[in-house]
């Protein structure tokens, strides 16, 4: 059993609608949904501003690779193309917590590192997870902190460039 963190996010063609895809993907898993946030782009590549959101999932069969593979699935079904690092892109799927019971899930795998390296530095990644999570900690740099501890910790303009937008995700009915 695993009950996971991912952030989510797209900045190409109907971004909204990516990240829409993957709430609905996840509907039978879903413990919690942000609000969507817009956020200029992180690693000073040129490109249209981010939709992000932070999606909690849980299934009592998966693994925590078994995360890393549906977000690639549904990063793959989006028209994600890997061309440039830190590029645009229709959707992106992030692993960045995992939680089996009461241990959280360290991986070494070349393809998944838990939890996410950078997680801690990316207020995109800390502030919608803290909305739905108030009280999440995120290990980080060999400290295990609570999230609104890393957030804190940011440069102003990094925080202030993830901004609240209007826009919902709901996972479609059947």
């Amino acid at each position: 059993m695993s009950r996971a963190v991912l952030s989510i996010g797209s900045n190409l063609g109907d971004r909204l609608a990516h990240l829409r895809g993957v709430v609905d993907a996840f509907a039978p898993y879903l413990v919690a949904v942000s609000s969507v946030y817009s956020t200029a782009p992180w690693g000073g590549v040129p490109q249209q501003d981010y939709l992000n959101a932070v999606v909690i999932v849980d299934d009592p069969t998966a693994e925590a690779r078994d995360w890393l593979l549906r977000g690639q699935a549904l990063e793959q079904a989006a028209g994600r193309v890997r061309e440039v690092r830190w590029g645009a892109r229709t959707l992106d799927v992030d692993v960045i917590r995992c939680v089996a019971g009461q241990r959280v899930l360290h991986s070494g795998d070349p393809t998944l590192t838990l939890p996410h390296p950078q997680a801690h530095n990316r207020a995109f990644v800390l502030m919608p997870w803290l909305e739905v999570e108030p009280e999440a900690v995120l290990e980080a740099d060999g400290q295990e902190l609570p999230v609104r501890e890393w957030l804190a910790r940011l440069d102003s303009a990094e925080v202030e460039g993830v901004r609240l937008t209007e826009l919902t995700l709901r996972a479609a009915r059947s």
